[in-house]
């Protein structure tokens, strides 16, 4: 039997296909779509279910189930996803669920928050993770998929997890992409961190080898100017800050055991993402302190998530699989 996992992401969508025991047979992806609206969006995301399946020499309709992992907020109840805060504004719903069940010909379609997708591939991917876990992504956005007790986390409208949208600065000196002051996402995101540089310069002009004023100014130039650009240096120092406060937040409030990190900043720069989270958290760690460690399965932790769901209908239990993965 065939089985559909799709990744929805505000820079790119890809999906694969993969038979009963997670072997991906075929996949395709393409850069998320900015617009017109959120039609188009869907339009992505089928195009790549499709041409997933023709990798794979089967059609849609051989799929016997779908999993999606997908950017939020959602409206599970709908299908879809309701204003997408890393996405223009005129793309305010992008349906999911029913456009995929209509393609692939099945109702066993199942809807994630991208991060609880990640949290699945996670821990059916590898028997090393344990039942209290949290995969945490530091990309165009920050979110979090929670494990406890081996009970993957939901919440009844699938939005559990959003901790990118914790506030961090009581101050607001930053606004999040959803138009509120002071969360995380809004200081440490892909999206967010030149936003956050040209402010901190702003604040104290020093002299800097950034584009600062360049409109294609990225988190990119930001880590590759590290060691060599003071002011890059200092960007990073606060976006360090504000990482470690969020992870010690979810720690308080989940008491993983392990902290598995993905997400482009995240992967793209470990040393500099990852090492100053691990070397603050004993300083504001209450509880039992996890391991941070990056995510095994690098971009494709979400991809395989879904997939994940598609063949344990949507839990990610491995032990609905006849043979799951070592």
């Amino acid at each position: 039997m065939y089985y559909v996992g799709a990744d929805l992401g505000a820079t790119n969508v890809r999906a694969v296909v993969g038979d009963e025991t997670a072997t991906i047979l075929g996949s395709d992806s393409r850069g998320t779509p900015r617009g017109p609206n959120g039609i188009a969006v869907t339009e992505a995301v089928l195009g790549v279910i499709r041409g997933a399946c023709e990798d794979a020499g089967i059609d849609p309709t051989a799929a016997v189930a779908a999993g999606i992992g997908s950017i939020g907020p959602l409206d599970l109840a709908a299908g879809v996803v309701q204003g997408p805060a890393n996405l223009p504004d005129t793309i305010e719903r992008i349906p999911l669920v029913g456009p995929v069940s209509q393609l692939l010909e099945t109702d066993e379609v199942h809807l994630h928050n991208d991060t609880i997708a990640g949290v699945i591939g996670e821990r059916f991917h590898s028997e090393r993770n344990p039942d209290d876990m949290v995969y945490l992504t530091i990309s165009s956005g920050i979110g979090a998929g929670v494990a406890v007790d081996g009970n993957v986390l939901s919440g009844w409208d699938g939005n559990a997890g959003e901790v990118g949208h914790m506030t961090v600065d009581p101050n607001g000196f930053m606004t999040c992409g959803c138009g509120l002051d002071g969360h995380w996402e809004g200081y440490c995101s892909g999206n967010n961190i030149p936003k956050y540089a040209r402010e901190l310069h702003e604040e104290d002009p020093i002299e800097t080898s950034l584009p600062i004023e360049d409109p294609d100014f990225s988190a990119v130039d930001v880590f590759e100017a590290a060691g060599e650009d003071i002011f890059a240096d200092h960007v990073i120092d606060q976006v360090a800050h504000w990482n470690a406060m969020g992870v010690a937040n979810v720690i308080h409030a989940y008491a993983p055991l392990v902290v598995s990190v993905g997400g482009a900043v995240a992967l793209n720069n470990p040393e500099r993402v990852l090492d100053p989270i691990r070397e603050k958290l004993a300083d504001m760690v209450f509880i039992n302190v996890p391991e941070v460690r990056l995510t095994e399965l690098g971009d494709e932790v979400v991809v395989k998530g879904a997939l994940a769901s598609a063949l344990t209908g949507g839990t990610g239990d491995r032990s609905r699989v006849d043979s799951p993965p070592e």
